[in-house]
């Protein structure tokens, strides 16, 4: 029995699996060739205008030893972070008035418009994290002016 994909080349015409299959790109070809958000290294490794992706947007960030970035969204895009390395505080909400942990292996999903601020949890090693987004560029909506509460609510 055949095959969704092949029943559907036999009716679109063959695909060049070899051109048009797996893409590997190297740490290397990262690029830094993005929106940038105050306190983080944010590099793009797909992208539609990178490497043709249709969907999906990927890259890694890095936050620096008690550092924190600026509060931000990505507008309709719903984000993945996966933690590498390192520990992560995460703040959200309108006045970035609840807090949470996550540490290595952990995953975060971030719905669209959410205003956001990750930190450096550690004083002493680098926050290393990949992200996943739900379109094929970067969009970063950078919030300065946001009146953020002192101590935020643990969730």
């Amino acid at each position: 029995m055949e095959t969704t994909a092949l029943k559907r080349d036999a009716a679109a015409g063959a695909t060049d699996w070899r051109h048009d299959g797996i893409r590997v790109v190297r740490a290397g070809e990262k690029s830094g060739d993005t929106p940038e958000t105050l306190g983080m290294n944010r590099e793009v490794a797909i992208s539609g205008s990178r490497t043709g992706s249709s969907h999906l947007w990927a890259g890694t960030n890095r936050i620096e030893p008690g550092a924190s970035t600026g509060p931000h969204h990505h507008g309709a895009l719903e984000s993945i972070i996966y933690i590498v390395r390192g520990e992560a505080l995460m703040r959200w909400g309108d006045r970035l008035q609840w807090i949470t942990r996550a540490v290595e292996g952990d995953f975060l999903l971030v719905p669209p418009y959410v205003p956001h601020q990750e930190l450096n949890a550690s004083s002493t090693e680098e926050l290393h994290c990949v992200l996943v987004r739900s379109g094929v560029e970067e969009v970063v909506v950078n919030l300065d002016h946001i009146d953020i509460v002192d101590r935020p609510e643990w969730v």
